[in-house]
C-alpha cells in the first residue's frame, strides 16, 4: 500500500509502480503541513497509476528510475518541476522566539507542579536554555543545536570542586528544553529534532545499606538528641523529606501508625513524592518508644516531630555536616547519604523474612519489583539459590509450633524490628 514514511527526519514517497517498489526521497521534514501536501501528490499518484496515465518523470523527473519507466511520450513530452519543487522546497512557519514560547510554556504547566520542580525549572530556563535559545524561533532550532548544548554542559563545572556537571543533571536540563519545543511542534505543526536525541547514560546509583550491627553502633554513638531520630529512620524507611516534615498530627499513637501525608524539601512544606508515597507506616516497638520519647521532648514545642531549637524542622545540611558523616567517621564507616537508611529498612525486612508487598507498602513503592531488582543481593537465599530455605522446610515438617529465630541481642531495638500488626 502506498505511503508516505521517514527517514533521518525527511519524507519520502513508498508505492509500487508495474510491480517494483519504488522509493522517492525528498528534502521536505517530517512535520503535519508536509506530510499533508504530500499524500495530496501521493494521492494523485495513485490515480494516475489506476487511470493508466501515470508517467514517473513528470513527477520524479531526478529520479534514477524515471529513465526506466519513460515512454516514449514522457520523453518527447515537456519535464515539469513543478511537483519536485514543491516538494523540496522547505515550509516557511512563523513561529515565536524560544524565550517567548518558554515564558507561555512555563505559565500553562506549572500550576500541576510540585514547588520544588518549579524552582528547579524554573532555575533551567533562566540560566540554560533562554541564553542559548532566546532569540531562536522555535520551529529553528535543530537536532545539531540541542547536541551541541548538551555538548557544552558537559563542560560546565559541577557543584564540588574540580568536577563537571553530572549526565543526570544535564538530562534533566535537555528534558525542560525538549518538552518546551515538543510542546511548541503540536502547537504550530513543525516536528523538532529533540525526540531523536537520547539521553546520556547514568551510572547506576550505588546500595549501600548498613548491616544491624552498624546500625547498633550508630544508635549506640550518636548523641542523645538525634537518637531516635535516627531509630525512626532506620526502622521505618522513611525518605528523608518525609521524616523531616513528620508533623505529630500524623503519627497515631492508638493504632501505631505513621501516616507520611506531606514532605520537607528545600525549606518548604510539599505533597509527597508521588501518590504511591502517600501511605501507612506501621510502627514497630522500637519505632513506637522512639516517637513516644521524642514526643515528651518536642510534642509541644512543634507541630514536626523532629526539630531544631526554634521548633523548624531539621535542616538537611546542617545534619549532614554536623552530625551524619562526622559520625560515620568516627566509626570508621564508608561515607555514604543519610538515604542509605532508607535502603537499610528495606534489607533488614527484607533478611527477616517480611512479606515483600508489605515491604513495598511500607516504603511506598506501587508494587515489589525494585525490591527485587534493588536489594536481592543485600538478602540471603535470595541470590544464593543453595537450597537451604528448603531443606529447613523438610526438616521443620511436622513440628507443632513454628520457632521465629532472632539474632541472639537483648536490645528491646532487636525484640521489634519484626514486630508488626
Amino acid at each position: 500500500m502506498a505511503s508516505i514514511r521517514e527517514l533521518n527526519g525527511k519524507l519520502f514517497f513508498d508505492f509500487r509502480y508495474k510491480g517494483q517498489r519504488c522509493r522517492e526521497y525528498t528534502a521536505a521534514e517530517e512535520n503535519k503541513t508536509n506530510r499533508t501536501k504530500m499524500e495530496k501528490i501521493l494521492k494523485k499518484i495513485e490515480e494516475d497509476i489506476e487511470a493508466n496515465t501515470f508517467e514517473y518523470r513528470r513527477y520524479f523527473p531526478n529520479s534514477k528510475l524515471a529513465e526506466k519507466f519513460d515512454s516514449p511520450q514522457a520523453i518527447r513530452s515537456k519535464i515539469s518541476l513543478a511537483t519536485q519543487q514543491a516538494v523540496s522546497a522547505p515550509v516557511a512557519i512563523d513561529t515565536p522566539s524560544f524565550s517567548d514560547f518558554a515564558e507561555q510554556w512555563f505559565e500553562d504547566f506549572s500550576v500541576g507542579w510540585r514547588r520544588t520542580y518549579v524552582s528547579t525549572v524554573r532555575q533551567i530556563i533562566d540560566s540554560r536554555l533562554i541564553p542559548t535559545f532566546g532569540d531562536k524561533a522555535v520551529s529553528n532550532i535543530r537536532r545539531e543545536d540541542i547536541l551541541s548544548f548538551r555538548s557544552t554542559l558537559a563542560k560546565d563545572p559541577g557543584r564540588k570542586q574540580d568536577s563537571k556537571l553530572s549526565p543526570r543533571r544535564i538530562n534533566a536540563i535537555v528534558l525542560v528544553l525538549k518538552q518546551v519545543l515538543n510542546e511548541a511542534a503540536d502547537r504550530f505543526n513543525f516536528t523538532t529534532a529533540g525526540d531523536r536525541i537520547k539521553p546520556l547514560k547514568l551510572k547506576k546509583a550505588d546500595v549501600m545499606p548498613f548491616s544491624l550491627e552498624d546500625v547498633y553502633r550508630i544508635i549506640g554513638t550518636v548523641r542523645p538528641d538525634f537518637k531516635d531520630y535516627f531509630i525512626v529512620r532506620f526502622f521505618t524507611g522513611m525518605r528523608t523529606g518525609e521524616i523531616d516534615g513528620l508533623k505529630w498530627k500524623y503519627v497515631d499513637f492508638e493504632k501505631r501508625l505513621i501516616y507520611v501525608r506531606e514532605t520537607f524539601t528545600a525549606g518548604e512544606e510539599d505533597y509527597t513524592k508521588n501518590d504511591t508515597s502517600q501511605r501507612d507506616i506501621r510502627m514497630s516497638q522500637p519505632v513506637y518508644d522512639a516517637i513516644k520519647r521524642q514526643y515528651e521532648a518536642t510534642g509541644k514545642l512543634s507541630k514536626f516531630v523532629f526539630c531544631n531549637r526554634d521548633g523548624n524542622p531539621i535542616d538537611l545540611h546542617n545534619f549532614c555536616k554536623r552530625v551524619w558523616y562526622p559520625l560515620l567517621q568516627h566509626l570508621g564507616l564508608e561515607k555514604r547519604t543519610p538515604y542509605q537508611s532508607r535502603h537499610t529498612a528495606a534489607t533488614l525486612w527484607l533478611a527477616a523474612g517480611e512479606a515483600p508487598e508489605w515491604i513495598a507498602r511500607q516504603l511506598g513503592h506501587a508494587n515489589t519489583e525494585m525490591l527485587f531488582t534493588v536489594y536481592s543481593r543485600f538478602v540471603p537465599n535470595l541470590t544464593r539459590q543453595d537450597g537451604s530455605a528448603f531443606e529447613r522446610l523438610l526438616l521443620n515438617t511436622g513440628s507443632t509450633t513454628t520457632q521465629n529465630t532472632l539474632p541472639n541481642n537483648p536490645s528491646d531495638i532487636q525484640r521489634g524490628i519484626n514486630h508488626h500488626e
